[in-house]
């Protein structure tokens, strides 16, 4: 598993975010049974640039708090099967892992966004990772039904980990 993380901010989180990073991505990855060495980018940005980002990306001119550009249109949520039929198009030829996607944080909103909900910054740093992560495996919160089962999903790998809302 790699993970590469970029800071474009001066704000220094205070917790190893590579580490904490990694440490998600391995349970997401166990939990969704994916059979493969997996490569993940992390931009961490403020919010006026996760709002440009989010205006070039998504033509949303607006801050949000994560995006998550996955590397695999998955038909089915977290079934990697179909990866392997095109594989110069998932898997880096230097590697070999799996190119998972790219995820770009406002370092902003996680700061005001664990104030907001009462709990530590690693918290929402965690949540927002855990989020992103089961985007980049095919999930999607569109309706009711399939925000459950995401935050179920999230909740289950913080769980895991240890990550509460009370630390």
């Amino acid at each position: 598993m790699t993970s590469y993380v970029e800071n474009e901010t001066e704000v220094e989180l205070p917790f190893d975010v590579q580490q904490i990073l990694e440490q998600i991505m391995d349970a997401v990855l166990e939990m969704e049974n994916c059979p493969y060495e997996t490569t993940v980018n992390l931009l961490l940005t403020d919010n006026a640039g996760i709002r440009e980002y989010n205006k070039d990306y998504r033509g949303l001119d607006q801050e949000t708090d994560v995006l998550s550009f996955p590397n695999i249109p998955f038909e089915h949520e977290g079934d990697f099967a179909s990866v392997e039929l095109s594989e110069a198009d998932y898997f880096d030829p230097d590697s070999g892992e799996l190119v998972l996607g790219d995820i770009i944080l406002s370092v902003d909103r996680v700061l005001s966004q664990a104030h907001e909900y009462g709990h530590s910054v690693l918290r929402e740093f965690a949540f927002l990772a855990a989020h992103s992560m089961f985007h980049l495996c095919g999930y999607d919160h569109m309706d009711v039904q399939e925000a459950a089962v995401m935050e179920e999903k999230q909740e289950a790998v913080l769980t895991l980990l240890g990550i509460t809302r009370d630390i």
